[in-house]
């Protein structure tokens, strides 16, 4: 929403203000398709050149994800506490037997099941399952510090290509105003082939060429910079779930009592998605 927003403000504001200073739109609007076309094209092509169709589909979802924002609530993390929680639970009063079920057929389990917001997070459901798999094979004989090695390790992998498409389109920004002087250094070229045309259509040429800086510019650091900006935002946000996940996991496999483990887990979100101190006891305790 804030997005959508900000790129009407955005274009409301530049351009109103060049009009309202006298500016004409005649030439922008008459040099926009060609210099949008060379620089666009440019931009298209050079992104072929250095990434793999996926990457590239992915840097498209990345735009998609600007705009949608985070796709986890403060309820969602409050659940991620619950789901976590029960599983540890169960695996300290009940041992891995009872536990293994659960984490080999998540979607068939009664406590997966609870949460169906969670459970379509396929990254999330491996990282629980496969880190307590660990703990079921070795009879809970596993040093805790090795699992979180493990575990860090996971969450690194997936944050660093998960991050892939914010970086994607940061790198598109940086081209961009490189790509719009590519486009004002051939106006000028052509301008200078016609050096014996009159000084007004001299300066219409000279300023269609130099909407080519302008719009490089305006589009890399008014509209793909940001882009970028909000969807790695957007992404770290998300990825605090899988620290919640973790921070229940190892807390609870070196024997700290529930309450410190589960409090530590909730205050290690950002005020945003912080859930309160009794809205998870109160959830824990069936209220």
């Amino acid at each position: 929403m804030f997005a959508a927003i900000g790129f009407v403000v955005l274009i409301a504001m530049v351009f109103g203000g060049f009009i309202l200073a006298g500016g004409s739109m005649g030439v922008i609007l008459h040099a926009l398709p060609l210099e949008m076309m060379i620089i666009g094209g440019a931009a298209a092509g050079s992104m072929l050149i250095g990434n793999s169709g996926a990457h590239i589909k992915a840097i498209g979802g990345g735009v998609k994800t600007a705009f949608k924002g985070a796709k986890y609530k403060k309820q969602d993390f409050l659940d991620c506490i619950f789901l976590v929680s029960k599983l540890m639970k169960m695996l300290r009063t009940e041992g891995p037997v009872a536990l293994e079920p659960h984490i080999e057929d998540p979607k068939s389990s009664s406590v997966f099941s609870e949460y169906p917001t969670l459970l379509k997070d396929t990254t999330l459901i491996h990282l629980i399952c496969d880190s307590l798999r660990l703990v079921v094979v070795s009879s809970g004989q596993l040093d805790p510090h090795a699992v979180e090695d493990v575990v860090d390790q996971a969450i690194k992998t997936h944050h660093h290509e998960a991050v892939g498409p914010a970086d994607g389109l940061q790198n598109l920004a940086d081209a961009l105003p490189a790509l719009g002087i590519v486009a004002a250094v051939l106006g000028i070229v052509k301008t200078m082939g016609s050096i014996d045309k009159p000084p007004a259509i001299l300066g219409e040429m000279i300023g269609s060429a130099l909407v080519g800086t302008f719009l490089g510019i305006f589009l890399a650091y008014g509209l793909v910079g940001p882009l970028a900006n909000r969807c790695k935002q957007v992404i770290e946000a998300d990825g605090a779930m899988y620290h919640v996940a973790k921070q229940i996991i190892i807390a609870s496999l070196h024997g700290h009592p529930q309450p410190l483990v589960i409090e530590a887990a909730r205050s290690s979100l950002g005020h945003a998605n912080q859930p309160t101190f009794a809205d998870v006891f109160d959830g824990m305790r069936g209220r």
